[in-house]
């Protein structure tokens, strides 16, 4: 069956002989879709169990599989099963099989899901099979199965129809294992560091903590506009301010209403933490080891391919301050540039077109990222960020101008984002009041300081360190994936036409 016939609604003859079948499934055994099937063993459990068996042996045992028939041979005397963790070959013949079993076997289509109970044997080409004693119907499908070796061509198609996708392409089964892999290991990374998770609000009646556009949504009872999270810092920050713990984390879904690209989705997954007592250098050497710890996690060594590159998770990782770095591409000196408008002269005497009003420190991140961040292929921190676009982060000792905040950067992609976090409370207001300003100015006119953050505040937040990563993009790299939607598994799409 071809992918074009799939999406097409598929063959009205194949489905209608699918139905007449379940009508006649109905008519002989009753339930079709029975509620509960036990089985006595895995697929992958029953090769790792029988590795030792040798061709053309039987091992006298018998087990119950269940799984979805993804091949039928010479009408059904030869089928493989599927599973979750993997297949097993089922055989059923007059010598082994009983009549009311062999009966069920032109009934059964490829993508149904059945339950077996036999004796394992392994054949003399030395494929493990069950000899079927019984079989049993679990799920009679509607639909026919796209074709198992060149699975969904169409790309959308693939997004649309994950479920599709991950029955016909093993490439994505595994890539959504690992995702779970990932995200496991980076729960048990942060708890065994002695970090404790927290869960805070997605729904918020003032968003912050990034600059992002936000959801609008509206709470009925309240009678309240409120907002899907865009970042969850300014909760996270108060949790420290609470004392509850010194080292604080969430693995959260953010919501932000931008762009889809394949780095981009509306949705997305971030680990965000913060560590009280430590700064943005401690935070680099965090990173350093979660990165190591994942990539020898998922591909045994801190070195894996990504595309034609080969990345080392191995650290350290190189640090560069973002004016050095730009100073090397461009020649630039920003540091020795002392206004705004020398800096907008000299990003453009170098054909960098830059907003009239750019500040400095916009200048010089938009230099950054038209010229550095793209040839940073192996995982590196730049640090050193200029204050005007860091409104959270304090200012390097003797250069105001700078703060002490790096981005992680691998492939040529953010994938984190840290600080030495602002707790002077007249200062994080002033800056928060300039953003707030600047935002109206944009034509943001919902956007509202965060008078309760501010209150916790004046509270006294300890020193601390904080951390935000791009889990998305971090899985993307771990797992060779070209684009964000081939790792969230229902990613965000249009609607279908119709």
């Amino acid at each position: 069956m071809t992918e074009k016939t799939t999406e097409t609604a598929l063959s009205s003859d194949a489905t209608e002989v699918r139905r007449q079948k379940l009508q006649l499934l109905r008519e002989q055994i009753g339930d079709v879709y029975p509620a509960h099937f036990h089985r006595t063993i895995t697929n992958a459990e029953l090769a790792e169990k029988y590795a030792g068996l040798e061709p053309d042996t039987e091992s006298g045992d018998i087990v119950t599989v269940a799984g979805r028939v993804y091949s039928s041979r010479n009408s059904g005397m030869f089928m493989d099963i599927h599973d979750a963790s993997g297949k097993i070959q089922i055989f059923s013949h007059k010598d082994t099989t009983p009549e009311a079993a062999r009966a069920l076997l032109p009934m059964i289509d490829l993508g149904d899901i059945i339950g077996v109970t036999g004796a394992v044997r392994r054949t003399k080409r030395g494929e493990l099979t069950i000899n079927a004693h019984e079989i049993t119907m679990l799920t009679k499908t509607l639909l026919p199965m796209p074709e198992k070796y060149h699975g969904l061509a169409d790309i959308e198609l693939r997004y649309r129809k994950r479920h599709l996708d991950i029955l016909t392409n093993e490439e994505s089964k595994l890539r959504f294992q690992q995702r779970s892999k990932i995200v496991s290991g980076i729960r048990r990374f942060m708890e065994n560091d002695g970090f404790m998770e927290v869960e805070t609000p997605m729904l918020h009646s003032v968003y912050g903590g990034a600059t992002a556009e936000p959801f609008k949504t509206h709470h009925n009872t309240l009678k309240l506009d409120m907002y899907l999270r865009i970042a969850p810092e300014l909760f996270l920050k108060r949790t420290l301010v609470s004392g509850l713990t010194d080292k604080v984390f969430e693995i959260n879904r953010n919501f932000r209403n931008e762009g889809v690209s394949t780095r981009h989705n509306p949705e997305f997954t971030m680990m965000e933490c913060y560590w009280a007592y430590a700064d943005y250098e401690d935070i680099m050497d965090l990173v350093e080891r979660l990165f190591e710890e994942l990539a020898v996690k998922i591909h045994g060594s801190p070195e894996f391919t990504y595309g034609d590159k080969q990345i080392s998770f191995k650290g350290p990782f190189r640090r560069v301050p973002m004016p050095q770095a730009v100073l090397e591409q461009t020649g630039i000196d920003f540091l020795a540039i002392k206004s705004d408008e020398e800096a907008r002269a000299a990003a453009k005497a170098k054909g960098f077109e830059v907003e009239k009003d750019a500040t400095w420190g916009e200048c010089l991140a938009f230099i950054f990222e038209e010229t550095v961040e793209g040839s940073l292929i192996q995982p590196s921190h730049v640090t050193h960020f200029p204050k005007d676009i860091s409104p959270f982060a304090k200012e390097v000792p003797g250069e105001p101008r700078l703060v002490e905040r790096f981005e992680t950067y691998c492939n040529g992609w953010e994938i984190g984002n840290a600080f030495s976090e602002l707790n002077d409370p007249v200062e994080q207001r002033a800056r928060m009041v300039e953003q707030l300003t600047q935002a109206h100015s944009r034509g943001e006119k919902e956007k509202q300081l965060d008078d309760e953050f501010l209150d916790a505040m004046d509270q006294g937040m300890p020193p601390a360190g904080g951390l935000g990563i791009g889990v998305d993009r971090l899985i993307m790299l771990l797992t060779n994936a070209p684009s964000i939607r081939d790792v969230i598994l229902f990613p965000a799409r249009r609607q279908k036409a119709d």
